[in-house]
């Protein structure tokens, strides 16, 4: 029997899946591994490598004295047991929280790491997705840090739900690939998603983002979303997926990236 990578049977609506479109898309994992270790960790990071993750996504705040950290909260109450704004402390003020121990004994003494120490466990091949949780003031320190990684332009994606963030990065780091991230609410009254699809794409004009790295959300992102991206040639990322029937569903869309808390299940399962 002759092999497709792609094939859409129109007369029964059934798409079959090759070996080769099961390991297309990219599995990028959230905030590392972090289903097993620490969020936003070192170790996190490396053990999601260490799951064959062919990237990694991190949150990353400035803190008062101008340094990138690795961090998802404004406050550090969630990780560390204690509670401070990353944005009115110091890095070493930072740096005496354990941030590993309440997800198990064995991670006691994981610390807020910088981004610098976050790029330096990219392995050569592998990829970062940088979340920024601060404002577009960040962006300028991330140029220094992000030329003394010795990383590859291609090894780094910038993204962010904050557009002026993503302006900024297509600005002042016109090599790096930038991506907007966006969610979707539903209004109590209209029942209406919002943001609306065109108000999307107008943002994603506007900021000259890249791609779109969208919420996993079967009812607004369809074939017909997808085919509207490519349209303008954007690439189509999507989050959070733990689930394998819905990461088969965003699969068979032709997506670039799955991001995951499970990167070994979930590549495991999308081989299957």
């Amino acid at each position: 029997m002759q092999r497709f990578s792609f094939i859409t049977l129109m007369t029964v609506g059934v798409v079959m899946l090759s070996p080769s479109l099961a390991s297309a898309q990219k599995i990028v994992a959230h905030r590392g591994a972090s289903l097993d270790a620490p969020e936003n960790t070192l170790a996190s990071f490396r053990l999601a490598f260490e799951q064959h993750a062919d990237a990694i996504e991190g949150d990353f705040f400035l803190t008062k004295d101008e340094q990138i950290v690795c961090i998802h909260d404004a406050k550090t109450k969630r990780t560390s047991g204690e509670e401070h704004l990353v944005a009115a402390s110091t890095l070493e003020e930072l740096r005496g929280l354990d941030v590993g121990v309440w997800k198990a004994p064995r991670f006691k003494g994981e610390k807020i790491p910088t981004l610098a120490e976050v790029l330096q466990v990219v392995p050569d091949g592998k990829q970062i997705y940088i979340e920024i949780k601060s404002g577009p003031e960040i962006v300028p320190h991330l140029v220094p840090v992000l030329k003394g990684s010795g990383l590859r332009p291609e090894q780094t994606i910038v993204i962010s739900f904050n557009a002026q963030v993503i302006a900024a990065t297509r600005e002042k780091l016109p090599h790096i690939k930038a991506f907007w991230l966006s969610g979707f609410n539903q209004n109590k009254d209209t029942k209406a998603y919002e943001p609306t699809v065109d108000s999307l794409f107008q943002t994603l004009r506007e900021t000259h983002a890249q791609g779109l790295d969208v919420q996993a959300h079967r009812e607004i992102v369809t074939a017909d979303f997808v085919k509207r991206l490519r349209d303008v040639q954007l690439e189509f990322h999507i989050w959070t997926v733990n689930d394998p029937a819905d990461a088969r569903h965003f699969q068979q869309l032709g997506v670039d990236s799955i991001t995951t808390d499970r990167p070994a299940f979930l590549r495991a399962e999308l081989n299957r």
